[in-house]
Protein backbone atom coordinates (compact mmCIF):
# COMPACT_ATOMS: atom_id res chain seq x y z
CA UNK A 1 0.00 0.00 0.00
CA UNK A 2 1.22 3.49 -0.83
CA UNK A 3 0.09 6.45 1.24
CA UNK A 4 1.29 9.88 2.29
CA UNK A 5 4.01 9.85 4.91
CA UNK A 6 3.15 11.04 8.40
CA UNK A 7 5.29 13.35 10.49
CA UNK A 8 5.37 10.77 13.30
CA UNK A 9 7.13 8.37 10.90
CA UNK A 10 10.06 10.71 10.27
CA UNK A 11 12.62 8.76 12.33
CA UNK A 12 11.57 5.52 10.62
CA UNK A 13 11.88 7.21 7.22
CA UNK A 14 15.33 8.58 8.09
CA UNK A 15 16.40 5.04 9.01
CA UNK A 16 15.29 3.83 5.56
CA UNK A 17 17.45 6.52 3.95
CA UNK A 18 20.38 5.43 6.16
CA UNK A 19 19.94 1.89 4.86
CA UNK A 20 19.75 3.13 1.26
CA UNK A 21 22.94 5.20 1.68
CA UNK A 22 24.74 2.13 3.07
CA UNK A 23 23.52 0.11 0.06
CA UNK A 24 24.83 2.81 -2.29
CA UNK A 25 28.24 2.79 -0.63
CA UNK A 26 28.40 -1.01 -0.72
CA UNK A 27 27.70 -0.84 -4.47
CA UNK A 28 30.38 1.70 -5.34
CA UNK A 29 28.26 4.86 -5.14
CA UNK A 30 30.16 7.09 -2.71
CA UNK A 31 29.19 10.48 -4.15
CA UNK A 32 25.38 10.48 -4.06
CA UNK A 33 23.34 11.39 -0.98
CA UNK A 34 26.34 12.65 0.98
CA UNK A 35 26.32 14.63 4.23
CA UNK A 36 23.09 13.04 5.44
CA UNK A 37 21.01 13.92 2.38
CA UNK A 38 18.05 13.82 2.35
CA UNK A 39 17.92 15.48 5.75
CA UNK A 40 15.23 15.90 8.36
CA UNK A 41 14.27 19.44 7.28
CA UNK A 42 13.81 18.50 3.61
CA UNK A 43 11.73 15.45 4.54
CA UNK A 44 9.61 17.51 6.95
CA UNK A 45 8.93 19.95 4.13
CA UNK A 46 8.04 17.06 1.79
CA UNK A 47 5.58 15.71 4.38
CA UNK A 48 4.06 19.13 5.06
CA UNK A 49 3.59 19.68 1.33
CA UNK A 50 2.00 16.26 0.79
CA UNK A 51 4.68 14.98 -1.56
CA UNK A 52 6.41 12.30 0.53
CA UNK A 53 4.94 8.82 0.26
CA UNK A 54 5.64 5.54 1.98
CA UNK A 55 5.31 1.98 0.80
CA UNK A 56 3.78 -0.05 3.59
CA UNK A 57 3.59 -3.83 3.73
CA UNK A 58 2.41 -5.93 6.66
CA UNK A 59 1.92 -2.79 8.80
CA UNK A 60 5.53 -1.68 8.37
CA UNK A 61 7.09 1.04 6.21
CA UNK A 62 9.66 -0.45 3.82
CA UNK A 63 10.01 2.23 1.15
CA UNK A 64 9.78 5.97 0.70
CA UNK A 65 9.79 8.42 -2.21
CA UNK A 66 8.89 11.98 -3.07
CA UNK A 67 6.43 12.51 -5.90
CA UNK A 68 4.98 15.65 -7.35
CA UNK A 69 3.21 16.77 -10.48
CA UNK A 70 4.34 19.71 -12.58
CA UNK A 71 7.50 21.25 -13.91
CA UNK A 72 10.70 20.37 -12.09
CA UNK A 73 13.13 23.29 -12.51
CA UNK A 74 16.14 20.95 -12.61
CA UNK A 75 14.67 19.33 -15.73
CA UNK A 76 14.48 22.59 -17.69
CA UNK A 77 17.91 22.11 -19.28
CA UNK A 78 18.88 18.71 -20.65
CA UNK A 79 22.15 18.02 -22.45
CA UNK A 80 23.49 15.07 -24.46
CA UNK A 81 19.95 14.06 -25.36
CA UNK A 82 16.40 15.29 -25.13
CA UNK A 83 13.07 14.57 -23.50
CA UNK A 84 10.85 12.35 -25.69
CA UNK A 85 8.00 14.86 -25.30
CA UNK A 86 7.02 17.95 -23.37
CA UNK A 87 3.69 16.72 -22.03
CA UNK A 88 2.82 17.36 -18.37
CA UNK A 89 4.68 14.98 -16.08
CA UNK A 90 5.25 13.88 -12.54
CA UNK A 91 8.61 13.33 -10.91
CA UNK A 92 9.84 10.61 -8.57
CA UNK A 93 12.68 11.77 -6.33
CA UNK A 94 14.54 10.39 -3.31
CA UNK A 95 13.27 6.82 -3.64
CA UNK A 96 14.65 4.42 -1.05
CA UNK A 97 14.01 1.00 0.42
CA UNK A 98 14.98 -0.77 3.60
CA UNK A 99 15.70 -3.86 1.48
CA UNK A 100 12.82 -5.88 2.92
CA UNK A 101 10.32 -4.99 0.18
CA UNK A 102 10.96 -5.88 -3.43
CA UNK A 103 9.93 -3.82 -6.44
CA UNK A 104 9.82 -0.45 -4.68
CA UNK A 105 10.45 1.48 -7.91
CA UNK A 106 7.78 -0.52 -9.77
CA UNK A 107 5.28 0.27 -7.00
CA UNK A 108 6.18 3.97 -7.00
CA UNK A 109 5.87 4.06 -10.80
CA UNK A 110 2.44 2.39 -10.72
CA UNK A 111 1.34 4.96 -8.15
CA UNK A 112 2.64 7.83 -10.30
CA UNK A 113 0.97 6.47 -13.43
CA UNK A 114 -2.40 6.70 -11.67
CA UNK A 115 -1.89 10.47 -11.74
CA UNK A 116 -0.06 11.18 -15.01
CA UNK A 117 1.02 9.50 -18.25
CA UNK A 118 4.60 10.84 -18.08
CA UNK A 119 7.01 10.22 -15.20
CA UNK A 120 10.55 11.53 -14.90
CA UNK A 121 13.38 10.56 -12.58
CA UNK A 122 17.13 11.00 -12.38
CA UNK A 123 20.09 9.39 -10.70
CA UNK A 124 23.81 9.71 -10.17
CA UNK A 125 26.21 8.18 -12.70
CA UNK A 126 27.61 5.94 -9.95
CA UNK A 127 24.19 4.56 -9.00
CA UNK A 128 24.27 1.53 -11.29
CA UNK A 129 21.54 -0.42 -9.42
CA UNK A 130 19.12 2.48 -9.86
CA UNK A 131 20.05 2.90 -13.53
CA UNK A 132 19.29 -0.79 -14.09
CA UNK A 133 16.02 -0.56 -12.14
CA UNK A 134 14.85 2.46 -14.14
CA UNK A 135 15.54 0.71 -17.47
CA UNK A 136 13.98 -2.56 -16.23
CA UNK A 137 10.82 -0.63 -15.32
CA UNK A 138 10.45 0.91 -18.77
CA UNK A 139 12.13 4.27 -18.31
CA UNK A 140 14.07 5.69 -21.25
CA UNK A 141 17.45 7.31 -20.68
CA UNK A 142 17.11 10.86 -22.04
CA UNK A 143 20.30 12.83 -21.27
CA UNK A 144 21.99 14.78 -18.50
CA UNK A 145 20.30 17.33 -16.23
CA UNK A 146 21.87 19.43 -13.50
CA UNK A 147 20.82 19.87 -9.89
CA UNK A 148 20.58 23.34 -8.34
CA UNK A 149 24.19 23.00 -7.13
CA UNK A 150 25.37 22.12 -10.65
CA UNK A 151 25.90 18.39 -10.07
CA UNK A 152 25.01 16.31 -13.16
CA UNK A 153 22.44 13.53 -13.08
CA UNK A 154 21.30 11.01 -15.69
CA UNK A 155 17.70 11.83 -16.60
CA UNK A 156 14.98 9.31 -17.47
CA UNK A 157 11.39 9.42 -18.58
CA UNK A 158 8.62 6.85 -18.62
CA UNK A 159 5.85 7.46 -21.15
CA UNK A 160 2.62 5.51 -20.81
CA UNK A 161 1.71 3.95 -24.15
Amino acid sequence: MIRQALMRELDEILAIYDTARAFMRANGNHRQWVNGYPGRDLLKSDIENGRLFVIEEENAVHGVFAFFLGEDPTYGLIEYGQWPNHEPYGTIHRIASDGAAKGVLAKALAFALEKTDQVRADTHQDNLPMQRALLKNGFQRCGIIYLENGDPRIAYQYSKE
